[in-house]
């Protein structure tokens, strides 16, 4: 196990149009407990110690999801922190959120437990509202944007994680950018919007629509990088990463093996959250904390659960890179998983300008200045 995804929130307080949680095929969060329990807060802990001991675990990545985690309150949230803390003391915490809740209470818990928050948004205040709204409708940037701002204080700086930004190609990807920058963010994540073979994505039918957006934000970080905007991208580094071998920092590039393990409100273990978004049920595993440890887990993702790439992922020369992409976007109905990326076009032309690009500055000649 690299990583433990926990659901400690089921229910979020915006109803952003594109989420895979509530608005995707599975609907599994409507029968799960709004809240995590002390309860099963408790099997939680047990489970990492017990991994901990009989593993010889060095580390492990926690990671405080939703819905929206804040919605589970200062003291609940503390709990959480203190108990898995002390069951396993070089863990390292990270939260994904909208931000909007973030207060002086959740600044100090953070602080405290080490936690680096990243913050959901998606450029400026347009490109921002066109997806991240309440349930009225009314946008949500101006909230998210105070939440990040208040991270973007000098005395917060070990805590701000990042930014991450799902990508709508009718957004201006100089836009988006110039808004991203704007929060001096150290890292982004462009998040590709689930979709399959069967539920393909939105602009699906726009041939290299994603590589043609992702390339022009691509070429504007790379000629500054990192000195000018001090920001890590790391869909781009991960593949620059694979390019020489290297292991990626992302699931949607380099086919990285089963390590990762959500557990939902209710202590039931899933798989991958984006695999919701294939079928109803689709990230289950059928197990749960009362009755089964981590290493049962992983046992039931190797077999039922395999990573294997199909017939055409197989014989692509950028095979190595992007390891199939995203094992979601491969799914088709007929078919299962047994199929390249829904997005394969796209990365395959991604990849290959980076490619291109990276290998150009290691062969020009070096400049000697007297």
């Amino acid at each position: 196990m690299r990583q433990m995804v926990l659901k400690i929130h089921s229910r979020c307080n915006l109803s952003c149009d594109y989420c895979y949680v509530y608005e995707s095929i599975d609907q599994s969060w409507r029968t799960r407990p709004t809240t995590m329990t002390m309860k099963t807060l408790e099997r939680v802990a047990q489970r990492i110690d017990e991994h901990a001991r009989d593993h010889e675990m060095r580390e492990l990545r926690v990671v405080l999801h939703g819905g929206e985690p804040l919605l589970a309150g200062h003291d609940l949230l503390a709990s959480a922190l203190r108990m898995i803390r002390d069951a396993f003391p070089p863990t390292r915490f990270s939260m994904q959120t909208n931000g909007i809740l973030i207060d002086d209470a959740f600044l100090a818990l953070f602080h405290e437990y080490g936690v680096s928050v990243g913050v959901s948004v998606d450029g400026g205040p347009a490109e921002t509202d066109r997806h991240r709204r309440y349930a009225s409708g009314r946008g949500s940037y101006d909230r998210i944007a105070a939440g990040i701002a208040r991270l973007m204080q000098p005395e917060h700086a070990a805590i701000y994680g990042g930014l991450l930004c799902t990508i709508d190609v009718d957004n201006d990807p100089d836009e988006v950018y110039d808004g991203l920058l704007a929060f001096r963010p150290p890292r982004v994540d462009l998040l590709l919007p689930h979709g399959n073979w069967t539920t393909p994505p939105p602009h699906h039918d726009r041939p290299l629509a994603y590589a043609r957006w992702l390339i022009r934000v691509f070429d504007r970080w790379y000629e500054h990088r990192p000195v000018a905007s001090g920001t890590r991208i790391r869909l781009f580094e991960s593949i620059i990463a694979r390019l020489f071998g290297l292991p990626s920092e992302t699931e949607t590039i380099g086919g990285e093996a089963p390590g990762i393990i959500t557990v939902e409100t209710d202590g039931a273990y899933e798989q991958s959250d984006a695999l919701k978004t294939t079928t109803e049920g689709g990230p289950a595993t059928g197990l749960a904390l009362a009755d089964a440890g981590v290493a049962d887990v992983l046992s039931h993702l190797a077999v039922a659960a395999p990573y294997r790439l199909s017939a055409k992922c197989l014989s692509c020369p950028v095979v190595k890179v992007c390891g199939g992409g995203l094992r979601a976007h491969r799914y088709a109905e007929a078919t299962g998983f047994d199929n390249p990326s829904v997005y394969c076009d796209d990365l395959l032309a991604l990849i290959n300008h980076i490619g291109e690009r990276v290998r150009a500055d290691l062969t020009q000649p070096a400049v000697v200045t007297q």
